[in-house]
This record gives C-alpha cells, sequence and structure tokens, in this order.
C-alpha cells in the first residue's frame, strides 16, 4: 500500500442545482471520494449560474447538506457583477471567467468586461479562465496588465502550453491545469467513441498536442478532471452536450502511467495536491489521506462507478493502480468498493455565506 494526501480537484460540475437527473453533490462526492479525492472545486454554470448572494447561498446550502466530501464553490463572471461578485470573493473557491467556447450568461465576449472583473476582484483571491488558444493569450496579456495571477483551465493544445511556457519562464503569473482525457486521448480515439461520447470542450486534440503536453509536463501545475457528467441518452442525443466524467478515472490513468515510467509519484501528488492547495489557497485537511495499492491490475468499467452519467470514455481499459481506502478528517469514507462517507459530512473551505 502507498499513502497519498487527500487529492483536491480543482474544477468539477456538479450539476446542481438544475441538473440533478446528470449528478448531485451525493452522487458527485461519492465519485469524487471513490476517485481519492477529499476536495472539489465546483463549476458555477449550473442553472442558475452562481453569480450573486442568493445563488451562492443556495449552491452551498445544497452542499451542505448533500456533500460527503469537502468542497468550495466559484462564482461566475457575469456581464453584470464586477461591482458586486468582490464581496463574495472570501466565500468562494476564486473568480470563474468564461472566455471561449461557452454559451449562456457567462460568456464574456467584450473584453473590457474581462478588465472590469480583473481591476475589481480581489487579489488574493484565484481567477480561473475557461479560455483557448487566441482567448488564452489576451487573458494572460490581461493578467500582465493588472500585475494579478490567472489560472488557465484545461489546457489541450501545443500552441496553448507552449505559450503558458513562455509566458512561466518571463515571470509571468500564470498557472494552468490539464485534464486527464487530454493527456490519454486524441483525435484518433473518437472512433471508439460513436455518436456524442467524444463530444468534450476543448475538444480532443491532434496526436501532437497531446504529445506536446507530456513533454512540457513541468510547466502543468495541475491535473483537473473538468468532471462533466451528462446521461447516455443525452450523448446519444442529436445535440450531444460536451463533457466527459472523470473524478473515479482520473487517478488510476495517472497512476497507470507512473507504471509505466511517464510519471513519478510525486508528480502526481503535486499537481493533485500541493499545487492546487496553493494556487487556490486552500486549508490542511486534518488526518486526511487515501490508501492506493499502486500494482492492483483492473479494467475500467462504466457500471462500477457512482457518478449518475453511467458511462466513461474509458470502458474497458486496463489500468494499474486502484483506491482502497479513503480518510476524511480521521472517519474512513471509502474502503474497498463502498462510499461510507455520508451526506453532509463534506465541510465547506471557505467562509459560509450569512
Amino acid at each position: 500500500m502507498l499513502r497519498l494526501p487527500g487529492l483536491i480537484d480543482p474544477h468539477v460540475h456538479m450539476r446542481e442545482p438544475g441538473a440533478v437527473h446528470k449528478e448531485d453533490w451525493s452522487s458527485g462526492t461519492q465519485a469524487a471520494l471513490a476517485g481519492g479525492f477529499t476536495v472539489v472545486l465546483a463549476m458555477p454554470n449550473t442553472q442558475p449560474p452562481v453569480i450573486d448572494t442568493p445563488t451562492l447561498h443556495h449552491a452551498l446550502e445544497l452542499a451542505s447538506q448533500k456533500a460527503r466530501c469537502d468542497y468550495a464553490q466559484y462564482l461566475g463572471a457575469g456581464p453584470d457583477n464586477a461591482l458586486s461578485a468582490p464581496a463574495l470573493a472570501a466565500h468562494s473557491a476564486g473568480l470563474k471567467m468564461y472566455l471561449d467556447q461557452t454559451y449562456g450568461p457567462l460568456r464574456l465576449d467584450d473584453m473590457t468586461l474581462w478588465m472590469e472583473h480583473f481591476a475589481n476582484w480581489p487579489a488574493k483571491m484565484p481567477i480561473a479562465a475557461h479560455a483557448e488558444g487566441r482567448s488564452m493569450a489576451a487573458v494572460i496579456l490581461m493578467a500582465q496588465l493588472f500585475d494579478r495571477p490567472v489560472h488557465i483551465a484545461h489546457v489541450s493544445r501545443r500552441e496553448e502550453i507552449v505559450l503558458i511556457r513562455a509566458a512561466k519562464e518571463k515571470g509571468l503569473k500564470v498557472s494552468c491545469e490539464v485534464s486527464p482525457h487530454h493527456l490519454f486521448l486524441n483525435k484518433n480515439d473518437l472512433a471508439a467513441l460513436p455518436g456524442g461520447l467524444g463530444e468534450v470542450r476543448p475538444h480532443l486534440a491532434m496526436l501532437e498536442d497531446q504529445q506536446a503536453l507530456w513533454e512540457n509536463l513541468a510547466y502543468i501545475d495541475c491535473f483537473a478532471t473538468d468532471h462533466a457528467p451528462h446521461t447516455l441518452a443525452e450523448k446519444d442525443s442529436p445535440n450531444p452536450p460536451p463533457g466527459f466524467p472523470g473524478l473515479e478515472t482520473a487517478l488510476p490513468l495517472l497512476l497507470t502511467a507512473a507504471h509505466a515510467g511517464r510519471l513519478g509519484m510525486e508528480d502526481i501528488i503535486s499537481r493533485c495536491y500541493t499545487n492546487p492547495r496553493r494556487i487556490f489557497d486552500l486549508p490542511e485537511q486534518p488526518e486526511t489521506w487515501v490508501e492506493i495499492d499502486p500494482d492492483a491490475a483492473w479494467d475500467i468499467h462504466a457500471s462500477k462507478t457512482f457518478t449518475r452519467s453511467a458511462w466513461t470514455p474509458f470502458e474497458g481499459q486496463p489500468v494499474r493502480g486502484r483506491v482502497i481506502r479513503v480518510i476524511l478528517r480521521e472517519q474512513i469514507v471509502y474502503q474497498d468498493g463502498q462510499v461510507l462517507g455520508q451526506p453532509g459530512y463534506g465541510q465547506n473551505l471557505r467562509p459560509p455565506v450569512l
């Protein structure tokens, strides 16, 4: 057995409020614990989106009743809340800015709106950006203009990681995350994902993009699942929504890469614990750890998962390394395939909204 710290996923979609048939705080945090994650940071693009005091309070109230692991909730940067959002900064995981490939009330098309959020959001609190390609370059420039750090979500392409590398080498305050599905899948794998099963944002990239991520691993701060569950019926529909479930497959995939010599255990710990905790200024969880069998050989099957999505793009894939037990604040919350953590045991890692 090996012992890891309780892992942190800084990018999950719990789908509550508004789409609990896909996932809710109870099922999503069951999946988190089964995957070795004791902290999740939830995205704000729910229905309604989390953009103000009532919506943040509502999301956190739902989490307090149902979450089985610890959590924090992002606040969404909208076109009308640049002045009001900062008052909620201390109660949130950070500010999430949607600048590319996103639709609805959180899409920020006007760069002057970006400027307002950068100017007003407290400098000590994180800003995370959904930005790709040229939008990513623009938000890195914006962060430089306002002399504050920015965290780039789900980097997937060579041009993006090369630019981030150059920015880091120049001392710019930028960090980034990569999702396991962009590390372990590329466009060549779409043939095995028929219909809408391959729909994800950012899209699965070319093999050379995938290789560039591995070649620039030193410049990737976090592994984040972008857990985005949808049902099989939705993925098989004429207009399939983008997104993959990922909380229960991320660590086995990373452990398999470690077994093959592509990663070290310290690479996993730094990107799934040390760096996310630092970037998002998260408190230490006392008496919390994950026990894994690094040599356990098994095949991924959606039928054995806890997420409501009931499918995985890694169906049938052989892996090496398995979560055996998870301890959260001295309590066994997962053991041998069973989630033992109860709804409401998870704690909000930010001060509550009164």
